[in-house]
């Protein structure tokens, strides 16, 4: 079995809407067919100009525009469901590494789509078959902690579905599912840091060439017991 390894791209700049992120990945790390390059969210929207100007007493009304619906609400924290289907605080607003002062970080519109052209774009750069995650810091219900997820993929096994797999004593799996995708984000985040303004690390010895994509990994309505 392939050793796991996940290292991060160190000295990116300050991101701005309409770098080349790809081509800042490529002069600073050496991909390989079948690597898995995981970017923060935060990286992606800056790009893409997802950051509004908004300053601490404005931040409920723009969040309030972001969500879909409102699943919780205590005062300033709001708990709600965005466009994309994700549920998570803040309906993904985050004032935390924003380009300057009295700035919000949305998320972005698509971040499939996002993952899918990063993911061309390192491949005409390089030639090379990689797969792509974004991700970003959720919280859980009944637990204490973020751990980053998926919420952008391309190239990748988003789930890995072992039903009808047998254990070592024999026993038939009913309903076992991997969030492969979701595994590789906590992974990647512990070397990418919070505080350490270093947004895209590179995954290497998976084998988990696919074609998913990270709205597979959001839970049906009808399945939920939640909602």
């Amino acid at each position: 079995m392939t050793e796991l390894t996940i290292r991060p791209v160190r000295g990116l700049p300050e991101l701005r809407e309409g770098d080349d992120l790809a081509q800042m990945i490529r002069e600073r790390a050496e991909l390989e067919d079948g690597d898995v390059v995981v970017v923060a969210q935060k990286a992606i929207s800056k790009i893409e100009g997802r950051v509004v100007r908004a300053d601490e007493d404005e931040k409920v009304e723009v969040i309030l525009r972001e969500a879909k619906r409102v699943v919780r609400r205590r005062g300033s924290l709001v708990i709600a469901e965005t466009a994309h289907g994700f549920i998570c605080a803040s309906a993904g607003v985050d004032a935390s590494n924003a380009p300057e002062p009295d700035t919000l970080v949305l998320l972005p519109v698509d971040p499939d789509d996002s993952a899918a052209r990063l993911r061309d774009r390192l491949r005409e750069l390089t030639g090379y078959e990689v797969g792509v995650v974004v991700t970003d810091s959720f919280g859980r219900p009944w637990r204490q902690g973020t751990t980053d997820v998926a919420i952008g993929a391309a190239g990748i096994e988003v789930l890995r579905d072992l039903k009808g797999e047998r254990d070592p004593n024999g026993y038939e799996l009913k309903s076992t599912v991997i969030a492969i995708a979701d595994e590789i984000a906590g992974a990647a985040q512990l070397v990418m840091g919070k505080l350490d303004r270093t947004p895209v690390a590179i995954a290497r010895g998976l084998d988990v060439h696919g074609e998913g994509t990270a709205r597979d990994i959001v839970m049906p309505a009808e399945r939920s017991l939640f909602q």
